[in-house]
């Protein structure tokens, strides 16, 4: 069942993602060469204990970290650790989630370390451009794949892939609710949307093929040609009209 929200609920969704889209841009401050991923996520956490909220991820099905942190071919779920230092021409995806006042704030976005090849710059581009296509969909009346279909085809008219192995989803009270979103399949199929409905849309493009597949850790997720990979993510809320971002940052909300 996919949860239609309150007001009430939507104003305390809207602070919780408020919350972490903002402290995804003071973490993106601290992203250069030299810098681990282990004193990222220390940062993360304490922005977030200082927000009054709970890292989302860090004790979910054991996860250890308060954030993901995915470089080059890495997908999704890389593990923060102090040996994993940034270099010159990486590209960073982080995604971070809160707990506030009982409900999940989710965001994530890819960020370049200096300089790095055209390749990675049009990978993170058209990944970026993939989700706002998705949220254009996300409205009242259009059903499910809308989303999808509009992430995939973005993506493939730039001839890059979208990860099959890993979807969006519902969010709320729970981090992970109906229903699962696609980031590819035919239009016009699956629930019809409703406003109030609130959905983490995140599309994980890969520079070569979609395959994937999971370290010996347990968690991270690589690209199996070891091509790179970029991921994007905002928290929305479906209205009758144009999708409310959620989780837009500050720097954007000033546009």
């Amino acid at each position: 069942m996919i949860v239609i929200r309150s007001e009430d609920e939507l104003a305390i969704l809207r602070a919780a993602n408020r919350i972490i889209a903002r402290i995804l841009q003071e973490l993106a401050v601290d992203i250069r060469a030299g810098v681990s991923t282990e004193a990222l996520d220390k940062k993360a956490e304490r922005l977030i204990a200082a927000a009054g909220g709970k890292p989302a991820f860090k004790g979910y099905r054991g996860y250890p970290k308060t954030i993901c942190t995915s470089i080059d071919e890495q997908v999704v779920h890389g593990i923060p650790s102090s040996t994993v230092i940034l270099k010159e021409g990486d590209i960073l995806s982080i995604d971070i989630g809160i707990v506030y006042r009982g409900y999940v704030g989710d965001t994530a976005a890819t960020f370049t370390v200096g300089e790095v090849s055209d390749e990675k710059k049009r990978l993170i581009r058209v990944t970026r451009e993939s989700l706002y296509k998705g949220i254009e969909r996300a409205r009242e009346g259009n059903r499910l794949s809308d989303i999808s279909h509009a992430v995939q085809s973005h993506v493939e008219s730039h001839r890059f892939s979208v990860v099959r192995d890993f979807v969006g989803h519902g969010i709320g009270q729970q981090m992970h609710e109906e229903p699962q979103i696609p980031n590819f399949g035919r239009p016009h199929l699956g629930p019809r949307l409703q406003a109030g409905m609130v959905l983490a849309i995140e599309p994980m493009v890969n520079a070569g093929s979609y395959e994937v597949r999971v370290l010996d850790d347990g968690w991270t997720a690589v690209t199996k040609d070891g091509r790179p990979s970029a991921h994007f993510e905002h928290s929305i809320a479906v209205t009758k009209g144009e999708a409310e971002i959620l989780s837009l940052p500050p720097s954007e909300e000033a546009e």
